[in-house]
């Protein structure tokens, strides 16, 4: 894997867990998630025409990705609503390796080298280190259920999209057209709780659009790796943010305990650069 590649997921990591921040600091996160959605899809759209469509080949793929997505912001809500970002989070986060790994050999014949599976499962390791820290105290069996749910959706639009960009034709159009997709997600959840954005906080409103920027951002440069690189290496690499996301719970939520956040970055750290290695 080429330090480009690597240093372009590792950026978009750290932009992911910023705008997870964002919404798990936000008093309506369904609301908040719409205007997520919305920060994906309006920019998308003003660059559409600029940009151009994918081949049709890629569309089924924005479909299913797009069904996918609805599932991971539903799961993502109930998680935040009842536990702590420094838990849910990776929980979330560190069970997708595996499993988009999994699903490359199985749906994409992409086979890795020994040492990439080593670092691979280093970092679900270390990312478990993390979700452990809380367990039984600061968060409840329902975010912890809702956090796995997020996790096998967080695998199966990755392996989707993954294949998807790869016969696109267009990376841009590909990912421009995935965030114009996510238009009906906005459009449902303020139909569904216009009072509840109209009496959400101006300040939140463009919180939530500044984390839809973000988050298009960051998985726009996801998307991106996973045409020059293999799908569970970028994944791996990408839920490198729970470190970063852990540290913010800790600062910036007063989340605790602070324990063992040392020790799961060592790991991370080290399936990280297994990872750089992996060609």
């Amino acid at each position: 894997m080429t330090l480009q590649a690597v240093l372009i997921v590792l950026t978009a990591a750290v932009l992911h867990a910023l705008w997870n921040a964002v919404v798990k600091g936000a008093p309506d996160k369904a609301v908040v998630l719409g205007l997520v959605a919305l920060g994906h899809a309006v920019p998308a759209l003003i660059a559409l025409p600029f940009i151009g469509l994918p081949v049709w080949a890629a569309f089924p793929f924005i479909i299913g990705s797009t069904l996918i997505h609805w599932g991971y912001y539903w799961f993502l809500n109930t998680a935040y609503k009842h536990g702590d970002l420094s838990v849910v989070y990776p929980i979330s986060r560190g069970m997708t390796p595996i499993l988009v790994t999994v699903g490359a050999i199985l749906f994409a014949g992409e086979f890795l080298p020994p040492i990439a599976w080593v670092g691979i499962v280093c970092i679900s390791a270390g990312i478990g280190c993390l979700s452990l820290v809380g367990l039984g105290r600061n968060t409840s069996w329902v975010a912890v259920a809702a956090a796995f749910g997020t996790g096998l959706m967080i695998a199966s639009y990755s392996i989707v999209d993954g294949i998807g960009i790869r016969l696109s034709g267009n990376i841009l159009g590909y990912i421009a057209a995935l965030f114009v997709a996510e238009i009906f997600v906005a459009g449902f959840i303020f139909a569904t709780r216009w009072q509840r954005f109209v009496a959400l906080p101006r300040r939140y409103v463009w919180a939530g659009l500044t984390g839809g920027v973000i988050s298009g951002l960051a998985y726009g440069l996801v998307l991106y790796a996973k045409t020059v690189a293999p799908l569970g290496v970028v994944s791996a690499l990408r839920e490198s943010s729970v470190i970063f996301a852990s540290l913010i719970g800790v600062m910036w939520f007063g989340e605790g305990p602070k324990s063992n956040r040392l020790l799961a970055a060592t790991i991370v750290a080290i399936g990280i650069g297994l990872l750089a290695m992996t060609r």
